[in-house]
């Protein structure tokens, strides 16, 4: 897979170092002393400019990219780079840094496919450490129509013993695997829930309160 990252920082930098071990990344920084300071690294193209300029974008090799991500510490720039991928060069998936939260839904709606807010990741581990929620939201997409949850079925759960095709989840909502101390399981319709499975759905924004409901009984 052929990804461009644009912004160089620690979240940039890291990102791309990961990436870079199994797919062609493209790291586009506009701060000269920033790139002047990056170990070099033979699976990662380095580019000092602008990321929100066309030429900057296609010597990092826009026209064949799979994926850019647009991570710099600015928003306005991360939504001209995700558009700039999207409407001039057809990129299949764009995701975007989102610093301020109150942009998140803006994103969606002007075309970004993947928004991540680091505020609302930071909150979703802060809930899942001190168990304050039912439900875990992994994260959204389909420009924030449909979410990948998590629910972990406790003791009193209804679905305990109970047999997947047993279960009434919304007309749109998919059991996608159950997490079973260390296994992962694909379920069938024979499946039978155990307590403490940690359940991942997919599901439509609207219907997360009914899959709550239909696996634990609490809204």
């Amino acid at each position: 897979m052929r990804i461009i990252i644009v912004g160089g920082g620690k979240v940039g930098y890291f990102l791309a170092e990961r990436l870079a071990r199994t797919h062609y990344v493209s790291l586009v920084e506009k701060d000269k002393t920033i790139t002047d300071a990056m170990p070099e690294n033979r699976n990662m193209l380095i580019i000092n400019g602008d990321g929100c300029q066309t030429d900057i974008l296609i010597q990092a090799g826009v026209k064949d990219a799979d994926v850019v991500a647009a991570v710099t510490g600015k928003d306005e720039d991360n939504l001209v780079i995700c558009q700039i991928a999207k409407d001039i060069f057809k990129v299949k998936r764009t995701v975007a840094r989102v610093n301020d939260p109150k942009n998140e839904r803006i994103f969606f709606q002007l075309g970004v496919d993947i928004a991540i807010d680091s505020t609302a990741i930071i909150a979703k581990i802060i809930e899942e450490e001190v168990s304050l929620e039912d439900m875990i939201n992994l994260c959204a997409f389909k420009k924030g129509q449909l979410s990948l949850v998590r629910i972990d079925l406790p003791e009193d759960a209804p679905i305990v013993k109970k047999k997947m095709k047993e279960l009434n989840l919304p007309a749109e909502a998919v059991i996608v695997a159950v997490l079973r101390k260390e296994h992962l399981i694909v379920p069938d319709s024979e499946f039978v829930f155990q307590q403490g499975d940690e359940v991942v759905a997919l599901t439509k924004i609207e219907d997360e309160g009914d899959i709550l409901n239909a696996l634990i009984g609490r809204l």
